[in-house]
């Protein structure tokens, strides 16, 4: 077994095309594609037209129990912290701080170290004991709508879940499912002086208008 192969196998959803699994593994698009093709040719997915689909769902449970092994036992990288979550086989989107993160294309950060690292996601209600129970086997807590106390936190990563009843509204920036754009906005605009500098960003890089000006500090301040 190969930890991109699984990857790949474990992030791919019906219709996904290769490019959207390159961006959620966060690996390049020809070693991706390399690994589809070969993966196809092993009867393992079948890559279409209409996008790729998982064929063998027992070599898939295989790959899953594989994976959580082995990120139970090391510490979770910044960049796996965003793959992890799409091997659940759920919706969700990203949100608060990584709602700016991933507007911003990785270019804001706040309130977060490479020591802890909590990564904000919103899921549908009805699966929120699924979402649970699946970072449990990565060996990652998990938290409802509150950021816990690092103190209170085991590992690196850990996953801070806001539940929603009436859905998610999803927009996919990269290999990124993210709130809309506007609902980002409002959620920083909220708390304005720590977003300022992402807001400003946000304008330039989507050509929106959103009055955003980072105060910048004088002599005085």
């Amino acid at each position: 077994m190969d930890s991109t192969a699984a990857k790949i196998v474990l992030a791919a959803k019906r219709g996904d095309s290769v490019n959207r699994i390159a961006n959620k593994v966060d690996t390049s698009y020809s070693w991706v594609y390399d690994w589809v093709e070969r993966l196809d040719d092993a009867g393992i997915i079948a890559n279409t037209d209409d996008g790729v689909q998982i064929v063998d769902h027992e070599l898939r449970q295989q790959y899953a129990e594989m994976m959580a092994a082995l990120y139970s036992r090391d510490s979770i990288s910044q960049e796996d912290a965003y793959v992890i979550p799409h091997f659940a086989g759920m919706e969700f989107a990203y949100t608060e701080i990584d709602a700016a993160y991933v507007w911003t294309e990785g270019g804001y950060q706040i309130a977060r170290s490479h020591d802890d690292y909590p990564v904000f996601i919103q899921v549908h209600e009805r699966d929120i004991e699924r979402w649970i129970a699946f970072f449990q086997r990565f060996g990652i807590q998990t938290t409802i709508d509150t950021r816990p106390e690092r103190s209170d936190v085991d590992g690196n990563v850990h996953y801070v879940l806001f539940p929603q009843p009436d859905g998610i509204e999803i927009e996919w920036v990269g290999g990124n499912p993210v709130i809309p754009l506007d609902d980002a906005v409002e959620q920083m605009t909220e708390n304005r002086a720590a977003y300022e500098p992402a807001l400003e960003m946000i304008a330039e890089m989507h050509d929106i208008d959103i009055n955003a000006h980072h105060h910048q500090p004088t002599s005085a301040d």
